[in-house]
């Protein structure tokens, strides 16, 4: 058993990793000033962005859920790991080698996750080593019968598990890969003669993640005698794989969709890869289960829009922003899909459309007949699901007759009152009464029946969400931070506001004064650009300068850090020894506050240059602590004199509170001689910030 990582090489590893490339695999981020990037948050379900990101710190925070931390700590949450192996996926990503300390031996629970990825991926290599065997030509056949090339199949990864026992098993075991990695992998089950191959004469397909790394495989069946009659298999769920979160073609459809705000979702594997060959480049396909809403998490992380969904229903052949595409089959089995996903949340349904293809045909069976160019078309053609369940509802009726209109109004009366936007039911119960030819209030009084018996919860698309979106900018605060490339610091109101807006949203002390704003501040900027901080003037600091619980606790593991860092410091490396020296109860606190917004002019470049660069370089964190421009240097300098001016206030009026209360005397001399002395230090401290603090 391997023992502890030593700690020289997690630093390492620290350094290498780079945040904005581990989170914006699952999250599209968006700058928004002062080098930080925002998105919707990957570990709770939410509408408007409130994950905020500061790669040059090595820092996130969500103020939704609170959660927060390092880059180790996001890997942790994401891939539901420990430490350690948060530690060797990094690793192994960056290429660094790591080495353990025997003395000191590291318990863990089940096979590494580094393991099951290398085992799966060892699997997919000796399925596409089969698809050219002899056996494999029935699975030849079928792809070729999809008009899929060799060249086509390559690119796809599609494999062959030969019909054998335990081919595969005898394959990974002489790789060194244990039967107990194997069965972990859902690779292999144990029978009673032994383990032996999950997968077996079938056509095999890698489902990957969004970085391209294989979770599990998706299998379809090819011969007759096959003892799972089930026609596709995918992997059980398992470390990696989780059926509900998962889907097939991510990987290669990833960019694409940030890119267009646009996603196909389809129903096989064969109908992703005729998609992409038609150039519908957008394609995923669900692995085995229902379009549900961990998978909406997943899309709506990738083609966020902070605008509004309802607004969003531009319609076919126009230009539009955000949109979700089904390609549902007309078929029972495909209105039977489209009533499922009423069941995902009102927002994501106002850019929900779907595709139905004349004769029920799907994706890949319409471009064998039609070709490319018709599997463009439907995508584009395709309309609002609420249009779609409704007119099917409708269709089963012959509305001619008074028993079919009654009828198609009991059966699309609960269809409509399901749609929780408010704004739409009105239009849609309208709609559904002119097509069947009734009065509208026959219509309404239904559909308002079923509302109050499905107790479905009121929501509205059209009005303004939140007016408070956590650690960035909106409509609602953009007076306090200006207009796009204003500098709020030029403008004192607007500072004010600022740092107002700061001390609302932070989520770890209610409370809004001025004091407490002061000491906020002073905190975000000694962790986010310590080199601001004056050297001589902080060392004049003490416990009794922060009035603010949480802050005083925060000087006090500042002080247990070794107080302000050398100039040559690790970026990353100050913010681990700062949040080891907080400890669990402050960490959220440090990270909150190391992606807090300060009212200063940005000394990041033009936001989607950033964006650009951050996608493209390696880690900040790794660099020397970054040297403080002349504006933060004066903030910095102007909040520690109100620190120590207040504090010499609270001397002050300690030592004439106690000098009222004696008698004439030496005592109460000495006590006047003292509080002389503060109140000509108070002045001292006016005049030094605008003298050599700044330079």
């Amino acid at each position: 058993m391997p023992g502890l990582i030593l700690k020289e090489d997690i630093e390492k590893v620290r350094a290498a990793a780079d945040l904005y490339d581990i989170v914006s695999a699952d999250v599209t981020l968006k700058a928004s000033g002062s080098g930080t990037f925002m998105g919707l948050c990957p570990f709770h379900d939410e509408k408007t962005p409130s994950f905020s990101v500061r790669p040059a710190l090595g820092s996130w925070h969500c103020f939704g859920c609170g959660l927060g931390g390092d880059i180790f700590k996001y890997v942790e949450q994401s891939e539901n790991v420990g430490f350690a192996d948060a530690v060797e996926i990094l690793a192994d990503k960056y290429h660094i080698e790591l080495h353990y300390d025997s003395k000191q031996p590291q318990q863990r629970q089940g096979s590494k996750r580094s393991r099951l990825l290398e085992i799966n991926d060892e699997a997919q290599r000796f399925f596409v080593s089969q698809i050219m065997s002899r056996e494999a030509l029935a699975a030849r056949k079928l792809l070729a019968g999809r008009n899929f090339s060799q060249a086509d199949c390559e690119r796809f990864g599609c494999g062959y598990a030969p019909q054998g026992w335990d081919n595969l098993v005898r394959h990974l075991a002489s790789k060194g890969y244990t039967q107990q990695e194997m069965m972990d992998a859902g690779l292999a089950r144990q029978g009673q003669r032994g383990v032996y191959d999950y997968f077996r004469g079938r056509v095999t397909w890698p489902i990957r993640d969004a970085t391209g790394r294989t979770l599990g495989f998706g299998a379809r069946k090819l011969y007759d005698d096959d003892t799972i009659q089930a026609k596709y298999i995918n992997t059980p769920d398992t470390t990696l794989y989780h059926k509900n979160q998962v889907l097939y073609g991510l990987d290669i459809a990833k960019a694409n969709i940030v890119k267009k705000r646009q996603v196909v979702i389809v129903e096989g594997y064969t109908d992703v890869m005729a998609c992409h060959l038609a150039g519908v480049d957008t394609a995923v396909a669900t692995c085995g289960t229902a379009f549900g809403n961990e998978h909406a998490k997943i899309v709506r992380r990738l083609i966020s829009d902070d605008k509004l969904g309802g607004l969003q229903l531009i319609g076919p052949g126009k230009n539009r922003t955000s949109r979700v595409v089904f390609t549902f089959d007309g078929d029972a089995a495909g209105q039977k899909a489209a009533l499922h996903a009423f069941g995902l949340d009102g927002a994501f349904l106002s850019q929900t459309f779907v595709a139905v293809a004349d004769d029920n045909l799907d994706p890949c069976d319409l471009r064998i007949q039609r070709g490319d160019t018709a599997v463009r078309t439907l995508i584009d053609n395709a309309y609002p699901l609420y249009d779609f369940v409704i007119n099917t509802a409708i269709d089963q009726f012959d509305t001619q007759y008074a028993t079919g209109q009654m009828g198609a109004v009991k059966a699309v009366a609960p269809v409509i009152a399901q749609i929780r936007d408010r704004s739409l039911v009105d239009l849609y119960a309208r709609k559904a009464a002119r097509r069947i030819g009734i009065e509208l209030d026959v219509m309404a009084r239904e559909v308002q029946n079923a509302r109050r018996q499905l107790r479905v919860r009121d929501e509205d698309a059209y009005a303004p969400r939140g007016q408070r979106q956590y650690g960035g900018f909106n409509n609602a605060d953009r007076g306090a931070r200006g207009e796009r490339g204003e500098n709020p610091y030029a403008n004192p109101a607007r500072r004010r506001a600022l740092e107002r807006q700061d001390a609302l949203t932070q989520g770890y002390y209610r409370i809004d004064d001025a004091v407490f704003i002061c000491e906020q501040q002073f905190m975000g900027i000694l962790i986010q650009v310590p080199r601001s901080v004056n050297p001589s003037m902080f060392a004049q600091l003490t416990e009794e300068s922060f009035t603010t619980p949480v802050f005083r606790s925060m000087y006090q593991a500042l002080e247990a850090a070794g107080g302000l860092p050398s100039n040559d410091t690790p970026q990353g490396l100050w913010m681990h020894n700062l949040s080891k020296a907080a400890g669990p109860l402050l960490e959220g606190v440090v990270n909150e506050l190391a992606v807090m917004p300060l009212p200063l002019p940005s000394a990041e470049k033009d936001s989607q240059q950033v964006t650009d660069e951050m996608a493209q370089s390696s880690s900040a964190v790794s660099a020397p602590l970054r040297p403080a421009t002349d504006a933060e240097k004066q903030y910095a300098s102007e909040l520690l004199v109100r620190l120590l001016d207040m504090g010499y206030m609270r001397l002050i009026a300690r030592n004439k509170r106690r000098m009222n209360q004696l008698p004439e005397g030496e005592e109460k001399f000495r006590l006047l001689g003292e509080i002389t002395r503060l109140e000509a230090s108070r002045k001292n401290l006016q005049a030094e910030i605008f003298g050599n603090t700044v330079g």
